[in-house]
């Protein structure tokens, strides 16, 4: 059985970021996490809706830092549902709001760095230590898995992690080696989880590329034919997991307020078919233990397509035309 990690990052918006009143935490919350548009809700409770009709799990890597200029409340807004729903909550961390904070509410930690990378062992201790106590402050269960705000991690920010008592990072998008914000110490060929600086590290998963390069599982990224293909591909090939990426408000655009019906489609449709799919269920890291073997190393990505390819600039380019970018 493959398990397949549907996450999302769960997360306000720091270039939206207008002021610390009510109605400026009110609009991001809109643009960022409940995403309602004209047209019906796409955002979190959407998504909510989705996994409880067809029975999925998905992962909400959850960004508690904008606590740091609207306090708790704001995030146990978007905690209470995803609980509620029986959903898995985990942590996830962007650093661009320690710089948005007040220096008497940053509560001793750096104001500059833009990703968690940036900064020094100690300063990521600090920094994923106040994440996770608000977070848990917010009604979430003791975090046991990672993912950093931009992919902006590096080995230290693993060895914080495990000082902190995670056990799981998911950080490393083995398709963006080189051209990304990642720093950890991995390549492109690390693909299947790996223990890495004393957590056990969980690549983002990643399809071929017609140039011989890797294309990462997000949402935005892949067609759904694509999704599903990898997905068919790592359960025929014996692979223990795949993971898929989204975002809270990744089915509109968040300044117009509209939804992207291209990738909302992508969504449901992948919801609908991993609920009917055999061989494959969906994981959380709430789970004790996720189980998930150290396997380690390359694996083979589903092989690049001239047709899947065609198809997906087709769409990518309409989609981009008609509907703008996130």
């Amino acid at each position: 059985m493959t398990r397949v990690f549907i996450t999302i990052d769960t997360e306000y918006s720091s270039g939206l970021y207008t002021g610390t009143g009510a109605s400026d935490r009110a609009d991001n919350f809109a643009r960022s996490i409940s995403c309602v548009t004209p047209t019906g809700p796409s955002g979190v409770g959407h998504k909510l809706e989705l996994l409880a009709e067809y029975g999925q799990k998905a992962v909400f890597f959850v960004d508690p830092m904008p606590a740091l200029v609207w306090g708790v409340a704001a995030i146990e807004d978007i905690v209470g549902p995803i609980l509620a729903a029986g959903q898995d909550v985990q942590l996830h961390c962007h650093t661009e709001w320690l710089g948005l904070a007040a220096p008497a509410d940053r509560r001793g930690l750096p104001s500059r760095g833009n990703n968690l990378a940036d900064h020094s062992f100690d300063e990521q201790c600090a920094i994923l230590d106040y994440a996770r106590a608000t977070l848990m402050a917010a009604g979430a269960p003791a975090p046991v898995a990672f993912r950093a705000g931009n992919y902006g991690a590096n080995d230290n920010t693993l060895r914080a992690l495990a000082a902190l008592g995670l056990d799981y990072d998911s950080s490393h998008c083995p398709a963006l080696v080189g051209t990304g914000a990642c720093r950890i110490s991995l390549t492109a060929e690390d693909r299947q989880p790996v223990g890495h600086m004393g957590v056990l590290e969980v690549p983002v998963g990643a399809i071929g590329t017609m140039n011989g390069g890797l294309r990462h599982a997000q949402i935005t990224a892949l067609t759904l034919n694509e999704m599903l293909g990898a997905i068919r591909h790592a359960r025929d090939t014996g692979r223990d997991s795949f993971t898929l990426v989204s975002h809270s408000f990744e089915l509109i655009n968040r300044r117009k307020l509209a939804v992207n019906p291209i990738v909302r489609r992508r969504f449901i449709g992948l919801i609908k078919a991993l609920g009917a799919m055999r061989g494959v269920s969906t994981g959380t890291y709430a789970q004790t233990p996720p189980a998930l073997r150290l396997t380690g190393g390359a694996c083979q990505p589903l092989p690049a397509s001239p047709i899947r390819t065609g198809m997906r600039l087709a769409e990518q380019f309409v989609s981009n035309a008609l509907y703008g970018n996130l």
